[in-house]
């Protein structure tokens, strides 16, 4: 199964075909997009990626790409392309949370002997230790998109998801100890000014995915039937519950 991958949820993106065949994911090539030009950028270099490699978009099985959380205006592009290409071309699409991947990738390091960034293998081990991490990501305006795990047999299972702002983020964390991984060098500057000398707050800096990683996830959602039609397919967006929004008073980080 040819898979292609597109994470246009941040500053920066990238494009990535993949050959995925049983327990098997051979990345052909993934492509960095720069950010600001998603919009210019995105089916032109997906064009190349494929000629590059003697393929054309109906040689492509199936399509991976991150929902959210993420830009607004980013994630617009990305999906609009997948929607069109998908709709024309008959073929499935996996839609996955970057929270999602960025959790998925420490199962993956949990079981397999991989080389990465210094939090790689931290998170691997909150992966396979049974105990629950978070993952956060900078949402802007002194916020974090936050997805609460607890390691499974397999696979880490989402607790629970939400927005927060740091100082909430920091007080959630040393009242649960559990430890925070970000590839958000924002998040990691603004929760160690935030930590104090007794109760520490354990922030790891992990790689942000790109789009293999993308359609490694979306590769084993398809296995698993958990697609969606171009109609269906829209951005995710993590927000505040409504009893949240209306508290008064609330005061911003």
């Amino acid at each position: 199964m040819l898979i292609l991958g597109v994470d246009t949820s941040g500053k920066n993106g990238s494009i990535a075909l993949v050959r995925c065949e049983a327990e098997s994911v051979q990345p052909l090539e993934v492509v960095p997009l720069q950010g600001g030009t998603f919009s210019a950028q995105l089916i032109p270099q997906i064009a190349v990626l494929l000629s590059q490699h003697d393929l054309t978009k109906r040689d492509v099985d199936a399509f991976a790409v991150v929902s959210g959380p993420g830009s607004f205006t980013g994630l617009r592009v990305g999906l609009a392309a997948i929607k069109a290409l998908a709709e024309i071309l008959q073929k499935p699409i996996a839609a996955v949370s970057l929270l999602e991947v960025i959790a998925f990738e420490a199962s993956l390091a949990a079981h397999f002997s991989r080389n990465g960034d210094e939090g790689a293998p931290l998170l691997a081990a909150f992966a396979r230790s049974g105990r629950e991490f978070l993952v956060a990501l900078d949402a802007g305006r002194n916020e974090v998109f936050v997805r609460e795990y607890k390691s499974g047999p397999k696979f880490p299972s989402a607790v629970s998801e939400s927005l927060l702002t740091l100082d909430e983020l920091a007080e959630h964390a040393r009242k649960s100890r559990e430890s925070i991984f970000t590839p958000d060098e924002s998040v990691m500057q603004n929760l160690s000014s935030r930590s104090g000398t007794s109760d520490a707050l354990n922030v790891i800096r992990v790689d942000r995915p790109n789009a293999v990683s993308v359609a490694r996830l979306g590769y084993r959602k398809i296995l698993a039937g958990q697609t969606v039609s171009p109609e269906q397919l829209d951005a995710t967006y993590v927000r505040r519950a409504d009893a949240e929004i209306k508290q008064p008073n609330r005061t911003p980080a």
